[in-house]
């Protein structure tokens, strides 16, 4: 029996090291029990000595103004443009202004050749003269009997076809000399004296630029806000920083089947002249502006369809309220329900507060 006393042995020492397995074991799991309790037990953001505050910013209702912009893209247009042409063929006898010239409604620009139709109006002026001193001798002889007045009624039919004759070679004449319809600026110059021009020859663009038009297009869901004088802003990459300020003058009757748009004309004051026909203007319109309470983006939970805030209340915690928003600018929302003005919201933080959280509101973070 040499080795039964180290079997022995061996199997105490089993016994033993297993005893203080378990009791080990044992220690760790009561341990990690009544830690778990009391992790359980402690209420978010709450206790006495040690108690943890969630540091937050928050921000106070208020009003702001809320509008809906519409952006578009339009092309400037004069008020008043047109191309000067002549109406007859002849040649340019005189030339009455210089590129860019700035003229006045009715000022002569262009004389054409006109020396035969002067001289058929100098031949029907003599006739004109004639003819009423005919008149005037026949009605002599018929207050003296001597003719009838049927041959004083004839004459005066002689008469009235001389002055017709006489308005026919003015008109011919009015034909040869080109005037600006309307007051503007002049384009450059496209004839010379001497050229030979016929009715279509361009000569020069004359436009009206004191106001500039512009044509935009909008969906037709905004058919029913927008109105004739509504103000609008335009802006040009020619001016970069210019705003400018026009309003609404028209809208257009139909709507385009194939874009479902309606064009809209808005017209701009432009005294220095600075806009010029066919640019390329971004136009601005706001459409219901209305001072509304807005709170910061960073304000607002969605939860599904719904949105919530948090309210800070006297005691320094923070309450759950259910909220309605409505339209958003840059770095605010419309706030329709759920929220007085003066109110102060969790707007930074928001993810680490729950209903109830004590926090701790971070200096001159307060609107």
């Amino acid at each position: 029996m040499p080795h039964a006393r180290p079997r022995g042995l061996s199997v105490l020492r089993a016994i033993a090291a297993l005893l203080v397995l378990t009791i080990l074991a044992g220690g760790g799991l009561w341990l990690w029990s009544a830690q778990e309790h009391d992790a359980g037990n402690a209420r978010p953001g709450a206790g006495a000595a040690g108690e943890r505050r969630i540091p937050v910013r928050v921000a106070m209702v208020e009003p702001r103004r809320f509008e809906t912009v519409l952006e578009s893209l339009g092309t400037a247009q004069s008020r008043e443009s047109v191309t000067l042409t002549a109406t007859v063929t002849a040649n340019v006898a005189e030339i009455a202004f210089q590129d860019g010239d700035e003229v006045e409604a009715g000022q002569v620009l262009v004389r054409l050749a006109s020396a035969e139709e002067l001289a058929d109006r100098r031949e029907a002026r003599v006739a004109l003269m004639e003819q009423r001193r005919e008149l005037d001798r026949i009605r002599g002889l018929a207050a003296d009997g001597i003719v009838p007045q049927q041959q004083v009624d004839r004459q005066r039919s002689r008469l009235e076809e001389a002055e017709a004759r006489l308005a026919a070679m003015e008109a011919r004449l009015s034909d040869r000399v080109i005037r600006a319809p309307f007051s503007g600026v002049l384009g450059l110059r496209r004839v010379s004296n001497g050229t030979l021009v016929t009715p279509g020859t361009a000569i020069a663009a004359l436009d009206d630029i004191s106001v500039i038009k512009v044509d935009f297009t909008l969906s037709e869901r905004f058919l029913g806000a927008v109105r004739r004088g509504l103000p609008i802003e335009a802006r040009s990459v020619a001016f970069r920083g210019r705003v400018f300020e026009g309003e609404v003058t028209a809208i257009t009757t139909r709507v385009d089947v194939a874009t479902r748009t309606v064009t809209v004309r808005a017209e701009i004051d432009n005294p220095e002249g600075e806009l010029r026909p066919g640019m390329l203007l971004t136009t601005r319109l706001p459409l219901d502006p209305a001072e509304r309470l807005a709170v910061p983006e960073g304000s607002v939970v969605a939860r599904a369809d719904q949105h919530f805030a948090f309210v800070l209340t006297d005691d320094d915690t923070v309450t759950r309220r259910q909220i309605t928003i409505g339209r958003r600018q840059p770095g605010l929302v419309e706030v329709l329900d759920g929220l007085d003005e003066g109110d102060r919201v969790v707007s930074d933080g928001i993810l680490r507060v729950r209903e109830g959280t004590r926090v701790q509101v971070l200096d001159g973070d307060a609107a």
